[in-house]
């Protein structure tokens, strides 16, 4: 049966969901939100990673390779309930989550451990993964590290047999596409292959696989290695804060048993008919939202705000992290897997 992409998953479960809804009028408010921060400001292409040089520089001959490294492991951060955050201090500072995996591989880069060598990592132990992944004293410890592990030595042991020893290579064979990266990564290495069946139709999310692309895109400014004719194919990286975020505007609405049952913090199976609604209606309205963005700087030509779902991802996923305490009142899902 043929695989839906995430574009189509995304029309095809927010038509035929059940327990979560797009609404149209909070679609609006989130637009409004994007166009004002726009209007003021250009959304500047930097990585996901933040501002405190958690990533090589573009310039770096490694760089691509660090990316590729840092999405194979980048999913399920969340500690169990009652339990620490995994935390990571480097340079000084403390960090949790995606920026923590960032912060500990930095840190072994500093240490001179060949982070980026698919010889290193396609044979690493859990013993070698864990000790650079270590945590800050008093913290947890990192989730799925036996999956990280299998993850990391997948990709190494095809990076070696077929591009080489480098994803470099990988971004060269896409020949500047985004849709054709995002497929390659797909095919080559199944730790991104994020798929589920959903009312008889096989959907797919391609969250980590899609932000490698665009993480690469951002890291390069779009020009060189990060250069793609189809950046804008790409659609929101559907995670579980991004939802967390349109619920806030009432972008997303949650059938009232769906909402209690994230109140009460119970853990989605992966693939369940909630968590697959959840992440395909996500897509729908970004992809709203994006269209309505693009409509009302339409003939600006002097416009370089927001304009692609990429673009719009990383707005809701700062906005999220900057109005943190506003948000804790929403409930987010939760799904311990290895696809976000």
């Amino acid at each position: 049966m043929d695989v839906l992409g995430p574009r189509e998953t995304g029309k095809f479960v927010s038509t035929h969901a059940k327990s979560v809804t797009v609404n149209q009028e909070g679609i609006k408010d989130v637009t409004k939100e994007v166009i004002a921060f726009t209007s003021k400001q250009k959304l500047e292409l930097n990585s996901s990673a933040g501002p405190d040089n958690l990533l090589p520089k573009a310039t770096d001959e490694d760089a691509a390779d660090f990316l590729f490294v840092t999405d194979v492991m980048n999913f399920c951060f969340w500690p169990d309930k009652d339990q620490p955050k995994w935390n990571v201090s480097w340079n000084g500072r403390s960090y949790t989550g995606y920026y923590a995996l960032c912060a500990a591989l930095m840190k072994g880069r500093q240490e001179n451990i060949p982070v980026t060598d698919p010889k290193f990592y396609s044979v690493i132990t859990e013993e070698q993964l864990g000790k650079m992944l270590r945590p800050e004293e008093g913290s947890g410890p990192v989730p799925l590290l036996p999956e990280r592990v299998a993850a990391l030595r997948q990709a190494g042991a095809t990076l070696i047999k077929k591009y080489g020893g480098t994803f470099r290579a990988c971004i060269k064979e896409a020949n500047r596409s985004a849709q054709a990266l995002v497929k390659l990564i797909v095919r080559e290495f199944p730790s991104f292959r994020d798929e589920a069946t959903y009312s008889g139709r096989t959907v797919s999310f391609y969250k980590r696989a899609q932000i490698l692309v665009g993480d690469i895109w951002l890291l390069y400014d779009g020009k060189g290695l990060g250069e793609f004719s189809d950046i804008d194919e790409l659609t929101v990286f559907a995670d579980y804060r991004v939802p967390q975020v349109l619920v806030h505007f009432n972008a997303l609405q949650y059938s009232d048993e769906l909402m209690e049952r994230l109140r009460k913090d119970e853990v989605l199976p992966n693939g369940s008919a909630e968590e697959v609604e959840i992440r395909g209606c996500t897509i729908e309205a970004v992809e709203r939202i994006t269209a309505a963005v693009r409509e009302h700087f339409k003939g600006d030509h002097g416009f370089n705000g927001i304009s692609n779902a990429t673009q719009v991802d990383h707005f809701l996923w700062n906005y999220r992290r900057e109005h943190a305490d506003k948000l804790e009142c929403v409930p987010f899902h939760k799904t311990r897997c290895i696809y976000y």
